[in-house]
C-alpha cells in the first residue's frame, strides 16, 4: 500500500511542537479534535480529558481499540527562590541529566508563557570547579533560570509565575534527509501521529472495516492511569501503540515495528501477539519482538483497572527513550502498515 510520508510528517511536526506535559494537555487535545472533525470521525471526550474516536465496522459487538498517549515528560514549579530562580519537580520518569541545559517554556495557570533554561545550581566549572562536575544530578540540584530581568521572588511573582506552573521542554524536532526523526517526546507523540494518519488513510480510501475500531488518545499515561477508565465497553482487543526501545541487549530497532512480548507489568496476550506477527509475515512488514524490563503502557493500566480484554503493545523503535529521542521513517511506516492490516483483516 502507498502511504503518504509527508502527511505523516505534518502530523508529527504539529503534535511534537504543541507542549503537553502530563497534566497540561488541553491544547494538544484541541488539535486532536480539530483533526478528527476534518475527517468527519465521531468521538467523545471523557471527563478526565481523553479523546475516544470511533469508526463503525460490520461487526459492532467485537470491537478493536488502539491507544496512544499525548501526555509527555515535563516538570512543574515547586518554589520561587530569593534570587528569582525556580525550583522544580519532575513529571514522569526521566534522568535529570537529559534536560540539563535545555531550553524550556513556563506555562502559567493564567495562560501566560515565559522562556528559560534548566541549569544545575552549580552550572559553571570556571566558578565551582570539581564541585560542578561531582554535583549529584537530582531534581533538588536543578533550577530554572528565567529569560527575564528578575532578581527576587517578588519580581517573579509580579510576572505571574507561581508554584504549580508547568515547565515544558524544547522538543528540538528535526527531520533528516536520511529518514530519521529526532525530537523529545517521540514517546508517545510518534504513535499519536501514526494513529491519526491511519484513521485518515482509512477514511480517504473509503475502507470498509470488518469490526468497529476505537482510537483512545490518553492524557495521563506517563503517570500510570491513562487508559484505566472509559475504554469502549465492547472492546475485545486492545492494542497500546507506544514504542519499542532499541538499546543494549535489546532486540528492538529503529527500522521496524516493535512488538512487546512482556514488560514490567507481565506478558501480553499470546494469541493477539501471534495474530500481529502473522500479519507481519503475511504482508512482509519488518518487525521485532522484544521484552522491556522497565516499561508499562496504557494496556497495562487497562488490565490493572480490571478490563476483560486481550492486550498487545506495538510501536516504532524509539532510541534513547525519555531523553532526546530518535526513530526512522522505516519504523513509522512499518507500524502504520501493521495497524492498517490489523483493522482491515
Amino acid at each position: 500500500m502507498n502511504y503518504n510520508s509527508n502527511q505523516i510528517k505534518e502530523y508529527l511536526q504539529n503534535i511534537l511542537t504543541i507542549p503537553s506535559p502530563t497534566g497540561y494537555t488541553v491544547r494538544i487535545m484541541d488539535y486532536i479534535r480539530e483533526e478528527l472533525n476534518k475527517l468527519n470521525i465521531s468521538y467523545v471526550t471523557t471527563n478526565k480529558g481523553a479523546v475516544v474516536a470511533t469508526i463503525k465496522g460490520k461487526n459492532d459487538d467485537y470491537q478493536k481499540t488502539l491507544s496512544a498517549h499525548v501526555d509527555t515528560l515535563g516538570a512543574m514549579v515547586t518554589g520561587i527562590k530569593g534570587n528569582g530562580r525556580l525550583s522544580l519537580t519532575q513529571l514522569g520518569g526521566f534522568m535529570m541529566t537529559s534536560v540539563e541545559g535545555e531550553n524550556i517554556t513556563i506555562e502559567t495557570a493564567e495562560g501566560k508563557t515565559f522562556e528559560g533554561t534548566i541549569q544545575t545550581i552549580k552550572p559553571s566549572v570556571h566558578i565551582s570547579g570539581g564541585d560542578a562536575r561531582e554535583l549529584k544530578r537530582v531534581a533538588e540540584n536543578y533550577e530554572v533560570v528565567l529569560d527575564e530581568k528578575v532578581f527576587s521572588k517578588e519580581d517573579v511573582i509580579n510576572l505571574g509565575i507561581n508554584v504549580g506552573d508547568f515547565i515544558c521542554f524544547d522538543t528540538r524536532t528535526k527531520f533528516t534527509e536520511s529518514g530519521y526523526i529526532k525530537s523529545r517526546h517521540l514517546d508517545d507523540k510518534a504513535s499519536v501521529g501514526i494513529l491519526l494518519y491511519s484513521l485518515r488513510y482509512i477514511v480517504e480510501n473509503k475502507i470498509e472495516l470488518p469490526n468497529t475500531i476505537n482510537v483512545f488518545i490518553s492524557n495521563y499515561e506517563e503517570v500510570g492511569h491513562g487508559a484505566c477508565a472509559c475504554i469502549p465497553e465492547k472492546t475485545k482487543e486492545f492494542i497500546a501503540v507506544d514504542m519499542g526501545c532499541p538499546g543494549l541487549d535489546q532486540n528492538s530497532t529503529e527500522y521496524a515495528c516493535c512488538i512487546a512480548a512482556k514488560d514490567s507489568s507481565g506478558p501480553y496476550d499470546l494469541d493477539l501477539r501471534v495474530k500481529l506477527t502473522n500479519l507481519c509475515k503475511k504482508h512482509n512488514i519488518e518487525y521485532r519482538i522484544d521484552v522491556y524490563p522497565f516499561y508499562g503502557s496504557d494496556a497495562s493500566a487497562a488490565l490493572r483497572a480490571g478490563y476483560d480484554i486481550k492486550t498487545a503493545l506495538i510501536g516504532a523503535g524509539i532510541f534513547a527513550s525519555h531523553g532526546y529521542e530518535r526513530t526512522h521513517m522505516d519504523s513509522v511506516l512499518a507500524t502504520v502498515d501493521l495497524i492498517v492490516k490489523y483493522v482491515i483483516e
